[in-house]
């Protein structure tokens, strides 16, 4: 696969194309400056296009695509309506956005996708104010920016090599393993939401702070071996992140592997052992990202992130018709009753990686932790990080309640960001909580 066509500013800055919404049969947008369409100039005002016959109407004729392209990349904007965030999450809702740069719509198997061509330094502004507050400490603010930069120019650099057999799932008959990364978007770098990270355009307002730490971070990224990181950050690890390789393709990158969420010498079980993993789960041990910290918590959680009240250690208690009901939904897996679920292994932060469900009609392997997370949720289960009981057996010897108590909110490989926000509430500086996040590596001007 590969990426949209890269072109570069005057100052040697990529343009990047971003998915905002995808696969709409109808969508509605203002242009709040002049936009040209084949040269034809649009002025501001609302508009909206529809799909037919797999083609795109927009007033009265046809289109393959549509390209309005702005006069000032940096200045000129335009408002998308209905845009939904936090796709599957139990946060999902839809806001109208507006963005700078340009605006492509093209025609994708299930309908229109907008796409919002951007400067990489506007889109990283955008980024650091949607991941987080944009009054976040400044320090804070500054590894956000560089680890989601390269973050993002190891993902374009992703695409181009991702070879046609590229596998992202492994299903047999009694095991389905599954990992979600972002090498569907085929048609552009990157999407809008938490499934790639989040861009809300000029939606989430930016403040000097954020233009300060763009402009002084310009162009900043991380290496390791002279390769751009995959910069990966969740919201809360737990107390230890995860190695890359357990959560996607198995990879293994010596930069993104697990380790504490503290310093000292203190020494971390081994947690890929079921019985340190429960302990450890079931304990609140100390760690960085272990705060009820309002003012810190608050640079890190935008308003409806802070509907989530526990992070670091939490639970979830499910009835058996809930559970069997939720995980036949979720899976479209008809298992029966839920006698059991079993983790068979894990990683290095206790997340789960793979597990056995085992009802009355089926039992089946699932893994990697976004797969069990998916299936054991409505939503999102905030991490795989659990540990399991199964109570009040009936009759047949079968729970009628089981009770997850877990660890984290995330995949938790890279960068915590709860814990890097307590890093520098601390005093630690961009440098060393990169340091902390991701050993081994450099920082580096990359343009």
């Amino acid at each position: 696969m590969g990426t949209t066509g890269q072109k570069e500013t005057q100052m040697n800055e990529p343009l990047i194309h971003v998915g905002i919404i995808l696969e709409q049969a109808k969508i509605r947008f203002t242009l709040l400056s002049t936009y040209k369409l084949k040269e034809k100039p649009f002025p501001p005002g609302d508009y909206s296009l529809d799909i037919s016959g797999g083609k795109i109407v927009f007033e009265g004729k046809i289109y393959e695509e549509i390209t309005f392209e702005p006069d000032q990349i940096h200045d000129d904007s335009f408002e998308l309506k209905e845009v939904v965030i936090g796709v599957d999450f139990h946060w999902q809702r839809k806001e109208n956005q507006r963005f700078q740069g340009g605006l492509k719509f093209i025609v994708e198997k299930n309908g229109i996708t907008a796409i919002n061509t951007v400067s990489l330094e506007d889109y990283l502004k955008s980024v650091i104010s949607s991941e987080m507050n944009a009054t976040s400490s400044e320090e804070l603010l500054k590894a956000h920016a560089v680890i989601s930069r390269s973050w993002l120019l190891a993902q374009i650099k992703k695409n181009k090599d991702v070879k046609v057999d590229y596998r992202t799932s492994f299903v047999t008959s009694t095991e389905i393993i599954r990992w979600y990364d972002r090498e569907d978007h085929d048609r552009f770098d990157v999407c809008a939401d938490d499934h790639c990270q989040r861009y809300q355009g000029i939606t989430r307002q930016t403040t000097a702070l954020v233009n300060k730490v763009i402009d002084e971070t310009r162009g900043r990224v991380i290496t390791y071996n002279d390769a751009i990181c995959d910069a990966r950050f969740s919201k809360c690890c737990g107390g230890v992140t995860e190695a890359f390789e357990n959560v996607w393709e198995p990879t293994v990158h010596p930069y993104l592997q697990g380790k504490a969420d503290f310093t000292g010498n203190s020494p971390l079980p081994d947690l890929t052992l079921e019985e340190h993993a429960e302990a450890w789960i079931r304990s609140i041990p100390p760690a960085f990202c272990n705060t009820q910290d309002a003012a810190v918590l608050r640079q890190v959680l935008n308003d409806y992130d802070q509907e989530t009240a526990d992070f670091y250690r939490w639970k979830v208690v499910y009835s058996q018709e809930e559970l069997s009901r939720l995980i036949r939904e979720r899976s479209g897996i008809d298992y029966g009753e839920i006698i059991d679920l079993q983790p068979l292994e894990r990683g290095a932060s206790g997340r789960i990686l793979r597990i056995r469900i085992i009802g009355t009609k089926r039992v089946m392997i699932i893994g990697k932790e976004l797969e069990i997370r998916r299936t054991l949720s409505s939503s999102h289960l905030y991490s795989s990080a659990f540990v399991v009981d199964a109570e009040e057996e009936n009759d047949e010897g079968i729970p009628q309640k089981f009770t997850l108590t877990g660890a984290g909110w995330g995949h938790g490989v890279g960068l915590c960001q709860i814990g890097a926000a307590m890093m520098a509430e601390q005093g630690y500086t961009c440098d060393q909580i990169l340091a902390h996040y991701f050993p081994q590596t450099k920082t580096v001007v990359h343009y």
